[in-house]
């Protein structure tokens, strides 16, 4: 059964840094893309980085430039270092293996001051 469990979230200062985890199992992690997404209240949830399962990795504009997406294929594990945190970045954010469309619980980020 596929598994997504992300972690890391928090609340952190607006120009700070948050790493977050995404643990995936049930599946071969390596065969697959996978992707970063967020959701506000009360709005659609926002794709904001993948990374192929050839480590190719694209970004929204938004993101580009502060964040990196990453995955460790031997831990099943995917990441998502967060630079440069701005208010507007604040959401919960989900990770999601794409084929099939499997969805984490979400990690809530909240930037702050």
């Amino acid at each position: 059964q596929v598994q997504l469990v992300e972690s890391g979230g928090g609340l952190v200062q607006p120009g700070g840094s948050l790493r977050l985890s995404c643990a995936a199992s049930g599946f071969p992690f390596a065969d697959f893309d996978m992707s970063w997404h967020r959701q506000v209240p009360g709005r659609l949830r926002a794709w904001v980085a993948t990374i192929s399962w050839r480590n190719t990795t694209t970004y929204v504009d938004s993101a580009r430039g502060r964040f990196t997406i990453s995955r460790d294929n031997a831990k099943q594990m995917m990441y998502l270092q967060m630079n440069m945190l701005k208010t507007e970045d604040t959401a919960t954010y989900y990770c999601r293996r794409d084929v099939g469309s499997w969805w984490g619980q979400g990690t809530q980020v909240t930037v702050s001051s």
